[in-house]
């Protein structure tokens, strides 16, 4: 195989196909042949039951270039949907996309908080409905829903090592319970991992980059991406960036060790550290009943973008930990790109993204080769949400190996060509 869908261990034909479609916008027949190295014959049977399904349409002829004009394919947005849901004890970030990956409706809500586990099911289960029904979108046209949260995560959907704010879920089996009060199949993956794939499959990221989502919502983390397909490690953690020692003898992390950039840098310690300096609490207007971390890193946030010195420093010192952090990723993964996404990023973005590629650009290890290129995500703060649905997209439509399909397969199958993978 060659092309873009080279090295790519998709689990079909049709799944490549259908992944290179996406991926290209519009692609003629002769375009997919020359992308992933099937015949002729296999690319015309593949795509002949993509229309059959729906899922790929014929939407005129390209330009001739001498010869007879090629049909030109594209995916059918309308014909799949997906549901996404970021769930975080400050909010809960709902998000309906399409086959392409755009959204077609996305609400937030009032987070997990203190409320008891089934209770926030329930309640989840009314908002995913009224989302899919005030879109106008026929329910058998949902696969399914992709459910997020902040790591760690357990791969038989317990959060065995969870937050400080959300202790009470710990060994709560939640896609199982969402599973059965919603009547969709649901996977569920850690935010940061479903906001670097959703950054990739909105096409923002080439197919062949290495790169990163770094993620800052209430706590730290990192998804990555190698050559198109997500890196999770042996039981889907890997990224933790939050949890990365910058300092032995700092302060104690929830998560057992000392001096984690979460620790030392993430939102909760700016928002301590604001509280600790009353001039700076007095111009973030921080309250003397302290609010959600969220709210309380925004309020620090506005105050340092209004010119408060103080607010700036806190900042600026949060950012300056973070690239240190950044730079440690960089050089184990040698990344090409890396994204700052989340809630608090989508704040705070601009004043952290010059610190960082600062660090990056002075001290990267292989910069002489190439640079790392730090880019703000554009839909920072739903970017989770957004990941989630993709994720959803992805199993059932694209999967990158066999057993990846959700129960159901609604997208279909059909036998192998000759000579080629299955379909």
């Amino acid at each position: 195989m060659s092309g873009p869908a080279q090295g790519m261990p998709h689990a079909s034909s049709r799944s490549a196909v259908l992944d290179v479609i996406r991926a290209a916008g519009t692609i003629s027949r002769t375009g997919l042949v020359r992308a992933t190295g099937f015949t002729g014959a296999t690319i015309s049977t593949v795509v002949r039951r993509l229309i059959d399904d729906g899922l790929v349409l014929e939407i005129g002829r390209a330009e001739s270039t001498g010869g007879k004009r090629r049909v030109l394919l594209q995916l059918n947005p309308a014909s799949r949907y997906a549901v996404g849901v970021h769930l975080d004890y400050a909010g809960i970030t709902y998000a309906l996309v399409d086959l392409g990956g755009a959204v077609v409706a996305q609400m937030s809500r009032v987070g997990v908080g203190a409320r008891a586990p089934q209770s926030v099911v329930e309640r989840m289960t009314r908002e995913v409905a009224s989302l899919i029904e005030g879109a106008g979108v026929e329910r058998d046209r949902v696969l399914g829903l992709g459910l997020v949260s902040p790591g760690p995560l357990t791969p038989n959907s317990g959060m065995r090592l969870t937050p400080p704010f959300m202790r009470h879920w710990e060994d709560f089996p939640l896609d199982q319970a969402l599973a059965a009060a919603t009547g969709l199949p649901v996977v569920l993956d850690n935010d940061a991992t479903a906001a670097a794939l959703g950054e990739h499959w909105s096409g923002g990221v080439p197919s062949t980059a290495t790169f990163a989502a770094l993620y800052m919502g209430t706590g730290i983390g990192t998804g990555l991406m190698v050559d198109g397909v997500s890196y999770r490690g042996s039981s889907g953690n890997a990224g933790e960036l939050g949890h990365i020692c910058l300092d032995i003898d700092g302060p104690e992390c929830w998560c057992g060790a000392r001096g984690c950039t979460e620790a030392m840098a993430g939102p909760a310690a700016v928002v301590a550290a604001a509280r600790a300096d009353q001039e700076v609490a007095r111009a973030a207007g921080l309250t003397a009943e302290p609010r959600s971390v969220a709210a309380d890193f925004a309020a620090v946030t506005r105050a340092a973008r209004r010119g408060d010195t103080g607010a700036l420093a806190l900042l600026e010192r949060s950012a300056r930990c973070l690239a240190v952090a950044a730079r440690t990723l960089a050089n184990i993964m040698d990344l090409e790109l890396l994204v700052l996404t989340g809630v608090s990023l989508a704040k705070a973005g601009p004043l952290y993204l010059p610190v960082v590629q600062e660090e990056l650009d002075r001290a990267f290890f292989p910069r002489a080769t190439h640079r790392v290129e730090v880019r703000l995500s554009e839909s920072a703060a739903t970017a989770p949400a957004v990941g989630a649905a993709t994720l959803i997209l992805r199993a059932e439509l694209v999967p990158l190996r066999a057993g990846l399909r959700l129960p159901g397969d609604l997208a279909g199958s059909e036998p192998a060509p000759a000579g080629n993978p299955a379909p």
